[in-house]
């Protein structure tokens, strides 16, 4: 199937590791010229070696004059078509024990400055009349997931804030969604797997087990399935999916 994506061009956030790479790399093979964006740039240039089509940005989520750098740089040079909201995850810990401070701090960070960026990207894919922003969420927005009180509560901003925002602008072209990862082996699933170990005093391989046999596909998802689902929906074939939650998590959300 030709998705129809070569020469297209995309900013993907989180890039140096985990969904991000895996993303980023998913669009790179479609020919799509992807900036790839992340703190460490090192790590997004080791892997992107001998890939032509892959530019390395770096860019800190929480700096909103970063945030405003990178979208003058690429706005200078007509834009880009699709970007992907893809920020890091905060540390693991309850809703009692968050204080307004965290609130506010990773909110500027995987919120506020997401909302920053994609708005000043988005009139120039209004005027060509096309259009994609996809945002990573997680499966807690649905069912919140224990001791990821900040994560539950900063994510679920973003799924209202998309909702609302591909009402505005499907008529322009331009489609917004959401992803949400269950379970996928990245490095950040490693470690949370590694702080529960160490909350319950488990052996991490005996969390991970456990954590695995819930899932009703009995494993965790690799990152490169997960990045296939974004970039179907970055394509001209998923014109028509616009507003919509996609769950990519093996069947662990067990409500329909």
């Amino acid at each position: 199937m030709d998705l129809e994506l070569k020469g297209k061009r995309a900013l993907v956030l989180g890039s140096s590791r985990g969904l991000g790479m895996a993303i980023a790399k998913g669009l790179a093979a479609e020919g799509v010229e992807v900036y790839a964006a992340a703190r460490s740039v090192d790590k997004i240039s080791d892997w992107a070696q001998g890939m032509d089509n892959v530019y390395p940005v770096q860019l800190d989520l929480s700096d909103v004059e970063a945030v405003d750098r990178v979208a003058d740089m690429l706005l200078a040079d007509g834009g880009v078509d699709i970007v992907v909201n893809n920020g890091g995850g905060p540390p693991p810990g309850t809703a009692q024990a968050a204080g307004r401070s965290d609130w506010t701090r990773h909110f500027e960070a995987m919120a506020a400055n997401l909302f920053h960026l994609s708005g000043r990207l988005l009139p120039a894919m209004q005027k060509q009349g096309w259009g994609r922003i996809i945002s990573v969420a997680s499966s807690g927005v649905e069912q919140p997931i224990p001791n990821l009180a900040l994560s539950n509560g900063i994510r679920a901003a973003v799924v209202g804030w998309s909702k609302t925002l591909a009402s505005e602008v499907a008529a322009d072209g331009v489609t917004v969604n959401v992803v949400m990862p269950g379970r996928i082996h990245t490095q950040r699933v490693d470690e949370l797997d590694a702080a529960a170990a160490k909350r319950t005093s488990t052996d991490v391989d005996e969390v991970a087990r456990k954590s695995a046999a819930s899932i009703p596909a009995g494993r965790y998802g690799k990152p490169e399935e997960f990045a296939d689902v974004v970039v179907f929906l970055a394509s001209a074939r998923a014109s028509y999916v616009t507003g919509s939650r996609i769950r990519i998590d093996g069947g662990a959300i067990r409500s329909v």
